[in-house]
Formats: C-alpha cells, structure tokens, sequence
C-alpha cells in the first residue's frame, strides 16, 4: 500500500514577493534588477517570527515569470541556510512552478527538492486551456505528482492562467494520489472551496483546501479549509494570524470584526497585485522599493502619491493600527 506524503499543515503561508536590489544599487540593471538575497531573508525572518507558519516562493506574487532558473537556485538556496541559522529549520518553503511543460515543471520540483523546499505549488497548464480536457488535467498532474521528489499542490488561479477551469471532480480525482497534497484556491468561488473542503473522499485522502484569498479566511474555516496562502500577511502577518486563531477557536463575533478590517485591505490588494504588496511592504516593514517589480510590472502604483492616498491608504492604515496592536 502506497502510503501518502504528509499534507501541508493548516495556517497561515505567504506568498512572498521577490525584492530586487535597489535603483541606487551598483548592479542595478533595468533590464533584470538582481535579487536582493539579504532583503528576502529578512522579510521570511520577519514573517517565521510573527506567527507565519511558512512561505511560497516563486508564486505569482513572487514574479516567477520574471525569474530565471539559476536565480531560483540562488534564491532558495540562501533562504534555507538563512533560516536554518536562525533556528527555523521547521519553517517549510513552498516553492512555486508555473510552467506548461511536464519535464520543465519536475526540473524545477528537483531543484525545490535539492535546495531544501518542502513542497511545490504547481500552476495548471493552461496556454492551451479552450483546448484541455478534465482527463488532460488528470494526466498532466498525475504524470508530474507520480515523478516529483516532494509532495505537490494544485494551484488554480484563473486569473493567471488562461481562465483554466478544474471541476471538483477533477479534484476529487486526483486528491486520490499520495504525492498531490492540497490545493490553493485563488478565485472567489465559497461554493467550491466548500465542495472540496467537505467532499468526504477528499477529506479521507488527507487532501488540504486554501484559499488564496485573506477576505475569505473566516468564511472559508468554517467550512473546513485549511487556512490561506495570503499577499496581505506578507505586510501584516500578525494580523492575518489572528483572525486565523480566532476562526478556528471558533470566536465569530471577534473574528467577523477582524475580518472586515482585513478584508478592506485585501480589496486592495487583490486590486494592486504584486505592486501592492511591494508597495505594503517598502512602507509599512521598510524593505524592498515600492516600485521595485520587474518590468512590465516596474513603476508601482499607476497614479502614484495621490492615488495610494485617496484609494488605498484608509485600508492600510486600519490594519497598520490592528498589527500594532499585537
């Protein structure tokens, strides 16, 4: 009997953005800023000693598409000695694929696996996505899950890829297979985070359902999700871990206050995207640049000062208060 890969534990996962060094840095090029290795380790120390329980890295947050394979390598590398010297061996690194290739797709797994990830988070292959079957889906996964050297979750964001769509059915199926752990949700759809969460035959492979979305968390714990892989707590993590531990300590009142806040934010950021949160971060933890993305996503928020304060600061500022407040 073939005995399943261990599920990623329930909590709290940020989808870190990737920092790049800095436009006064003396390598900088604007062709493709390097990453700033010293800045993404502070920020993943930031967030293990805030109550986070573990990072995505490479995600669509993290700009993988912008990323080359040898700076993956350089990247997690570093992250994982870092944190090991720090004393958060246990601190587990998702590592995100998002390619369409099979063979590319357990290169990058390898790799995940050789510098110290505990799990991969892989993208649906979608380039063709009008064209690919339910039973395309099933071979596709199954085919990376039966070769990958660490267990791995189905990541369905539509907003990326293509308006893809993977059926619960899919799900259910493939939820059968003891190296495909989970999945992260990033679409707004409660009805199929329910159906998946509280489908008995999901439930009994060990298969774990997140929401990729913070303004879900409540909603979605009651149903019986595991938690979320949320943008948001990449900038506030104590505040996204708190309304975590009041959800499922089942204390609504308090946590559907908690919520509103935090969703307000997360509007935003679900707004903003990956110049959001690198705009959260360089003004409420000082690191990285607010308009520090690759291109075509450098330049930060379109509209600059007085769009961040006449749309988004509000938001921000009342989870500022709260994460102070912890």
């Amino acid at each position: 009997m073939t005995v399943s890969a261990t599920p990623l534990p329930a909590g709290i996962y940020v989808p870190s953005p990737t920092f790049f060094v800095p436009k006064s840095a003396a390598n900088y090029s604007a062709l493709a800023a390097p990453i700033d290795l010293e800045t993404q380790l502070k920020h993943t120390l930031h967030l293990a000693k805030s109550g986070i329980h573990g990072v995505v890295i490479f995600g669509s947050t993290g700009e993988a598409v912008h990323i080359t394979v040898d700076e993956r390598k350089e990247l997690l590398t570093y992250l994982r000695k870092g944190l090991d010297a720090e004393g958060y061996a246990n601190f587990p690194i998702i590592v995100g694929t998002g390619t369409n290739s099979i063979v590319e797709t357990l290169a990058l797994l390898e790799q995940a696996k050789d510098t110290g990830a505990a799990y991969g988070l892989v993208l649906a292959p979608s380039y063709f996505a009008s064209a690919v079957s339910q039973e395309g889906l099933i071979e596709w996964y199954t085919l990376v899950a039966d070769r990958s050297p660490i267990p791995i979750m189905i990541y369905y964001y539509p907003g990326v890829s293509n308006n893809i769509y993977i059926s619960p059915k899919t799900f259910e199926t493939l939820s059968a297979h003891p190296n495909i752990v989970g999945t992260k949700l990033s679409h707004g759809n409660i009805s199929h985070h329910t159906i998946l969460a509280q489908n008995p035959t999901i439930k009994g492979n060990s298969f774990h359902v997140f929401t990729g979305l913070g303004q879900q968390l409540l909603p979605i714990i009651t149903i019986g999700a595991a938690g979320a892989i949320d943008a948001l707590a990449g900038i506030f993590p104590k505040s996204v871990v708190h309304l975590f531990n009041l959800s499922v300590a089942g204390k609504v009142a308090e946590a559907q206050k908690i919520q509103y806040i935090v969703s307000c934010a997360e509007e935003a950021v679900a707004d903003l995207g990956t110049v959001g949160v690198k705009e959260g971060a360089a003004r409420y933890l000082g690191l990285g640049e607010k308009d520090g993305a690759r291109p075509p996503l450098a330049g930060g928020i379109s509209g600059g000062e007085a769009v961040w304060a006449t749309k988004y600061k509000s938001a921000f500022e009342a989870v500022a208060k709260l994460e102070a407040s912890l």
